[in-house]
């Protein structure tokens, strides 16, 4: 098991961090009892279930370990929760949640998404299967536990906590500005030495990767109809009229064509990549590393692939995983979709498209991008419904906030695989762009799997030497947020 030691500087003796690392280990069934609790009360912005509720629930447990202010805040979508903890420390943390999840289809799910069932995981050890958790609830409950444990002790934290929680992560979080940049949350947010998001970092391996930014996203629906065209039916009709009506499908399957290479794996866009930047040699040379100590088939295997883009070698798929923008076709709705044939020509489809963005490229402007383009082709009756989205974010591995996470786990015995962002998005933007203009970044020991997939899980109690439960994940915050107080 990961286990983690003394820290010097702003120092917390061996006595506190074993008296710490004992409550952890007391409290180790509530803290387990409040994860499960919290995959049961979920809140799903995509189909606007479980609000108000779940911004509720979000500041209650944040009382319920020591926050003396957890307010939840209105915005133009879903509430936000925004919270602090004043210990009287010298430095003020950031810390970045997300109390919705995605959603789900029970019939996919060894046991129902929302029993959170403990269960045994061959290889790993006890694990808690639910949607949220691992992705984000898993790891933020470890956070809540560490930060449960200091006050179940009588232990002040050596730094004072701002909590941001939204409730729209998952559909592109289109009003994190109005949580965020409220006057009072911002001027709490700017005493902040930076903003995480905790993470489970660890492979099955054990190793933990360090990413220093995230591309960023826009996820839109393209949608053709008849009555935008003034061509086709205004009404689904019978399928033998083809001959004589056009189809809005075919219409958006024309369109959808142009957006992409004939393989379907490169953009074209007009303009949209055109200020993306190119790996550089800091970047490559990070990969290349990376690329040695990460187990390809290990890698593939959870994706069900047998081969990258083009054939690729593996070190050239990652450089093409961190340096390519992406235009992904999410689902393609249109017509009758139920059992057996249905014989009618639709009046309207609809394509859910996610485009991930690289450094120096814009949600406005790749948005802009695609909306000219079709128009430029005569496709723009074609409506473009943006419905999230939000601009990469990159921090330097020189800001205090990564180097803490580098001493937290070189001490731990584990040695960090750096990498230049996350393929995956998350709204870091907010606090990296101006005004606050912070480091961002994740960290957190521990291991899960099956984000936005059936049985998504997250490691409760590890039978792996390589990897953290619970209580070793909560211990790697403890020793984080003394790291952060230096």
């Amino acid at each position: 098991m990961v286990i983690l030691g003394c820290v010097a500087g702003v120092r917390a003796a061996e006595s506190d961090l074993a008296v710490l690392k004992s409550q952890i280990a007391k409290q180790h069934d509530v803290a387990v009892k409040r994860l499960q609790d919290w995959i049961r009360q979920p809140a799903i912005a995509a189909e606007n279930r479980g609000f108000p509720e779940g911004a509720d629930y979000m500041a209650k447990l944040l009382r319920e370990v020591g926050f003396q202010r957890a307010e939840v805040v209105p915005t133009k979508g879903k509430p936000g929760v925004f919270a602090t903890l004043d210990a009287g420390a010298a430095k003020w943390v950031g810390v970045y949640f997300m109390y919705d999840v995605k959603q789900f289809d029970p019939k996919e799910w060894s046991s129902p998404p929302l029993d959170a069932a403990l269960v045994d995981r061959p290889g790993l050890g006890k694990v808690i299967v639910g949607r949220g958790a691992v992705n984000q609830k898993g790891p933020q409950s470890a956070l809540l536990a560490a930060i449960d444990a200091f006050r179940a002790a009588g232990k002040k934290l050596p730094v004072n906590l701002v909590v941001v929680a939204e409730g729209e992560e998952e559909i592109g979080s289109p009003n994190i500005s109005d949580l965020a940049l409220r006057p009072d949350v911002k001027a709490a947010l700017a005493k902040t030495v930076g903003v995480f998001m905790p993470s489970a970092s660890q492979d099955l391996e054990g190793n933990v990767t360090v990413s220093l930014g995230a591309k960023g996203v826009i996820e839109c629906e393209l949608t053709a109809s008849g009555l935008a065209w003034g061509r086709g039916p205004t009404t689904d009709v019978h399928s033998s009229l083809k001959a004589m009506v056009d189809s809005p499908a075919w219409r958006l399957v024309a369109a959808l064509n142009t957006l992409v290479s004939p393989d379907g794996n490169t953009p074209m866009i007009d303009g949209f990549a055109a200020k993306a930047r190119p790996l550089s040699a800091d970047e490559k040379a990070m990969i290349a590393a990376a690329a040695k100590r990460r187990n390809e088939v290990q890698m593939k295997r959870p994706l069900g692939v047998k081969v990258w883009i083009d054939d690729l070698p593996f070190q050239q798929a990652l450089e093409r995983l961190e340096s390519q923008p992406t235009v992904n076709i999410e689902g393609l709705v249109g017509g009758y979709t139920g059992p057996g044939g249905k014989t009618v020509l639709p009046h309207k489809a609809v394509a859910k498209l996610d485009l991930r963005l690289v450094p120096d490229m814009t949600a406005k402007e790749a948005l802009a991008a695609l909306k000219a383009h079709l128009a430029k082709r005569s496709f723009g009756d074609i409506d473009v419904n943006m419905t999230g989205g939000y601009d990469p974010t990159q921090t330097p591995a020189s800001a205090p906030l990564i180097q803490a996470q580098m001493t937290v786990l070189k001490r731990a015995g584990v040695d960090p695989i750096l990498w230049p962002r996350n393929a995956g998005s998350y709204p870091g933007y907010i606090f990296t762009q101006a005004p606050l203009a912070l480091p961002s970044g994740h960290f957190g020991l521990g291991h899960g799997g099956g984000a936005h997939a059936p049985n998504e899980f997250y490691l409760i109690e590890s039978t792996n030497p390589r990897l953290a439960g619970l209580d070793g994940a909560a211990m790697s915050f403890v020793e984080y947020l003394f790291e952060l107080a230096k």
